[in-house]
């Protein structure tokens, strides 16, 4: 899958509309989705972060709020599929500089809406082929 310019999408990103997305598609997304985009939002507060790298990440989330993606979410399975490729793809660049405290923080969070045998879907992050259906 081809990623799209993710960029044109920082003006879509609020604080409100990404927590208010991430309750509503908690379930549905699953844990790797909900886990990377956690991640992803609390390395904003990071200082070690550089302002490009925040302007990706915002980016990204301004991607995963906005119902006008290349894959409408509303489409069962496939909908959030070019969602996870695209937090996934920015995780990767950022990952250096993610710290244990905000993956810590991402977890306990992300343990409010799953339950244990569904968090270890978060565990492997990296571990599907970009190229693959990631969801």
């Amino acid at each position: 899958m081809e990623l799209p310019d993710f960029m044109k999408y920082k003006d879509k990103f609020s604080q409100k509309g990404f927590v208010d997305k991430i309750q509503r598609v908690a379930k549905r997304a699953g844990a790797k989705l909900v886990y990377a985009a956690l991640i992803l939002f609390y390395t904003l507060e990071s200082d070690k972060v550089s302002i490009k790298d925040k302007a990706i990440i915002i980016g990204a989330l301004g991607y995963l709020i906005s119902p006008l993606d290349m894959v409408p979410d509303a489409i069962p399975l496939a909908g959030l599929s070019d969602d996870i490729a695209v937090l996934i793809y920015v995780l990767h660049k950022v990952w250096a500089d993610v710290s244990d405290e905000v993956k810590a923080k991402a977890k306990a969070k992300l343990s409010l809406w799953f339950d244990e045998d569904e968090m270890k879907a978060a565990d492997d992050l990296f571990n599907d082929d970009p190229n693959e259906d990631p969801v």
